[in-house]
């Protein structure tokens, strides 16, 4: 990675600047201060928009920039004597103190702070209901009397367990649910100085010296802990709100930044440190309530001054640092238990979760994949408490003349029917599933497996008629149950709106083995008597007329595979980028783009077909594709185009460049976390500016090299991807072929597909484009 200086032009003399000054994006018209933050209210109320000129609010939630590394001896030992002087939080705190205030305080006529939240309401509830279910158990309770003073050694044992808790409840249900933890708490007493357990400090008389505790990762390197294994550092302190009760006090911003600049210039000075990322997020409790500060920011862009080191870092601060601070909020009861599902509690998890996934990288189930069981768990619950929606009420069951009051003991036996009915929201291995298709009538399906993985609930089934071959089953929202949330409009997404475009393939014989086929779709039927006054209709039964999609191939999502197993070979990742351009090629031809390319949407499927077993690869998940200029695709932080990003549309290329941005992901690239627009733009204006998507791509493949290279060329241009050109290279590295990519030939038609696919009123046409 370059930087935009000599380093001849480099000394540690005050006021010698060693900025690197990046060009300009390659992406048209864009300006970072033109684009909001990620929708919604953040948590003090106000929209999270970006301005300019304020440094509080320039960067996402994980740092999109890459870790500043010294590029010379002289820049080196600069930082090094800064990590040696900067020691005094007094003057750090006297030099930093005047500007917290004044961002601290609110403007008297938006009545917005300057220090805006690291989180807006939406991540909290789409944590919150992810986290449904999930136990954390803080076994050493937090004290709550106010006489502190003897009770110090249980604050920090009930701070070191709660970390501990946070990071194992984390770790269990987002990547790994068994293993060793790869994480410890360990507490310092000051930057720069050895780290004791709580057990420890407390037999050798050094609890009282103890600044804080830390979330420490496990590198095998020796027995000593480094300040550059700080994962996120907690700051413990007797009371967070002292002479503020909006907020944190000044004293206490400002403490949490001098241990944040610390851990920061550690990582950067370190020879050893895996993580990619330059903020950090900061944890800050009292024994009753507590929030989250999150600092970073480029350190290429600080200057250095040997005569008055702390003016330095506060005028870096001051202009070219991110800092965001959270509400503060109650953390533990007065029992002494954490409020684990309150708002309080959920920042400081979440921040757990993002600097867990900025040192392993993302997880292998994401919090929107968890928290779209919700509306699962919510219908089922219904029917748990015996309810029934009618019009705008919810009606019971049991309306009968019981007094108002009266406590009613339930027999065991007292509705078989109903638990039955509860048992089915979702499907178990078995399970005969009855399909009402309108094109061939009833068809039977029997569940296999729950699939894991994937941004949507579904299931492996085979058809009863053709029990010989996998097919894969999604189940969507009930109709009269859609409500208007996003966990139930992406199943309307991925079973309605993917039927209806798998449709249009099929009807214009438009087949290929990298795209999937619809197999059939229509309602399920239910057992007992249905009430339907027509054939459109549904009756009160809770699964009455609740949609179905069936389609062929089954595979693995990447996803999971990179979480498993690493990331792909070079032959791997050159045959994904065919078999999903070949699949994007036959879309193509009917004007349709998928929109959604990413880890979870692609599959990786066995070909057991000629003798000898290998893997190809299908994008699936079409819902969001695009068939005409007003619709729109899904916004994905990571994995999105810049013009869908910019424009909520896509140009010729969105599909390529998504491509490209997967090839990356799956060859070893950071892919790091984002909470907003404006970071994940500028995530891709800094990669593509600096080359750093094509140096990793060219580690694997001179060829996936070329294609990022020729893709960067037609970013947000009207041009459209040649696509038979690059088939013919990637077909000729992937099996000698160079004509493959251009066949037209007839398509075998079984039995199977011709009696069972017909199910939506396709077309019976046989001639398609094949790739």
């Amino acid at each position: 990675m370059k930087l935009g200086f000599q380093q001849s032009d480099l000394d540690s003399s005050p006021g010698q600047s060693f900025d690197g000054s990046f060009r300009k994006s390659s992406i048209s018209g864009f300006q970072p201060n033109d684009l909001d933050s990620s929708p919604g209210h953040s948590l003090d109320g106000s929209f999270r928009k970006s301005r300019s000129g304020t440094s509080t609010h320039r960067m996402s939630n994980i740092s999109a920039s890459s870790k500043f590394v010294p590029s010379s001896k002289r820049v080196f030992k600069g930082l090094k004597d800064y990590a040696r002087k900067l020691v005094d939080l007094e003057l750090f705190t006297q030099s930093l103190e005047d500007w917290v205030v004044e961002n601290s305080s609110a403007d008297s006529n938006s009545g917005e702070q300057s220090f805006r939240s690291p989180f807006s309401i939406d991540e909290l509830h789409k944590l919150d209901f992810a986290l449904e279910g999930v136990l954390f158990q803080q076994l050493f309770r937090m004290p709550s009397s106010p006489y502190t003073s003897d009770l110090q050694e249980d604050e920090y044992l009930a701070i070191e367990d709660f970390l501990h808790a946070m990071v194992d409840g984390l770790w269990r249900t987002f990547w790994h649910k068994n293993g060793q933890l790869p994480f410890f708490v360990a507490c310092p007493r000051h930057p720069g100085s050895k780290f004791y357990s709580v057990e420890k400090a407390i037999s050798r008389g050094r609890l009282g010296g103890l600044c804080g505790a830390a979330l420490i990762s496990k590198t095998g390197r020796d027995l000593q802990i480094h300040w550059d294994q700080v994962v996120e550092f907690a700051l413990f302190k007797p009371d967070v709100m002292v002479g503020n009760e909006l907020g944190f006090s000044s004293n206490t911003i400002c403490e949490a930044l001098f241990y944040g600049f610390h851990i920061l210039l550690s990582r950067c000075l370190s020879k050893y440190s895996s993580v990619n990322s330059d903020s950090i997020f900061l944890l800050v409790v009292d024994s009753k309530f507590g929030g989250v500060v999150k600092f970073g920011g480029n350190l290429s862009k600080l200057e250095l001054n040997a005569t008055n080191p702390y003016q330095s870092v506060a005028e870096w601060i001051k202009l070219h640092a991110e800092v965001c601070v959270s509400p503060v909020d109650r953390i533990w009861n007065k029992l002494g238990n954490a409020n684990w599902g309150d708002q309080g509690t959920l920042q400081l998890l979440l921040a757990t979760f993002y600097s867990i996934v900025q040192w392993n990288g993302p997880p292998r189930k994401s919090i929107a994949s968890l928290a779209s069981d919700h509306s699962l768990r919510l219908q089922k619950r219904r029917i748990e408490c015996r309810l029934i929606e009618n019009e705008n009420m919810l009606v019971s069951f049991d309306q009968t003349s019981r007094q108002q009051g009266e406590i009613v003991e339930l027999e065991d036996n007292e509705s078989p029917s109903f638990r039955k009915q509860a048992s089915r929201l979702k499907l178990k291995q078995g399970e005969i599933l009855l399909l009402d298709d309108q094109g061939q009538g009833q068809t039977s399906f029997q569940i296999q497996e729950t699939l894991i993985g994937g941004n949507c609930l579904s299931y492996s089934a085979i058809s009863l008629e053709y029990p010989t071959e996998l097919l894969t089953l999604y189940v969507g929202a009930h109709p009269s149950r859609l409500e208007p949330s996003w966990e139930d409009m992406s199943l309307w997404y991925q079973v309605q709106r993917q039927t209806k475009v798998l449709n249009i393939l099929k009807q214009q014989g438009i087949s290929s083995k990298y795209l999937p086929e619809i197999i059939a779709s229509g309602r399920i039927l239910h057992s007992g008597t249905c009430k339907k006054q027509s054939p459109g209709g549904r009756c009160d039964h809770p699964w009455c007329g609740t949609p179905i999609l069936v389609t062929t191939p089954i595979g693995e999502p990447l996803s999971s595979i990179v979480a498993r197993d690493g990331p792909f070979s070079s032959e791997d990742a050159i045959r994904c980028c065919r078999d999903c351009l070949a699949a994007l090629r036959s879309a193509k031809m009917a004007a349709i783009q998928h929109g959604d390319i990413c880890p979870e949407n692609i599959i990786r499927v066995l070909d057991t077909q000629g003798g000898k077993s290998s893997f190809f690869y299908v994008p699936v998940s079409w819902g969001r594709a695009v068939l005409e200029d007003r619709d729109s695709p899904a916004i994905n932080l990571q994995f999105s185009s810049s013009h869908a990003l910019q424009h909520g549309k896509l140009c010729p290329a969105s599909d390529a460049e998504s491509l490209v941005y997967l090839l990356y992901f799956l060859c070893g690239g950071t892919m790091q976390q984002q909470d907003s627009i404006e970071s994940a733009l500028q995530w891709r204006q800094r990669c593509w500016t600096k080359r750093l998507i094509q140096q990793q791509l060219g580690e694997v493949s001179a060829l996936l090299k070329a294609f990022a290279d020729y893709v960067d060329s037609l970013c947000g241009t009207p041009y459209p991807v040649d696509y038979d050109i690059w088939l013919k290279r990637l077909n000729r590295a992937v099996d000698g072929s160079g004509e493959r990519g251009k066949q037209i030939e007839e398509f075998s038609v079984t039995v199977r597909v011709e009696d069972v696919a017909e199910s939506s009123g396709t077309s019976g046409g046989r001639t398609s484009y094949s790739c």
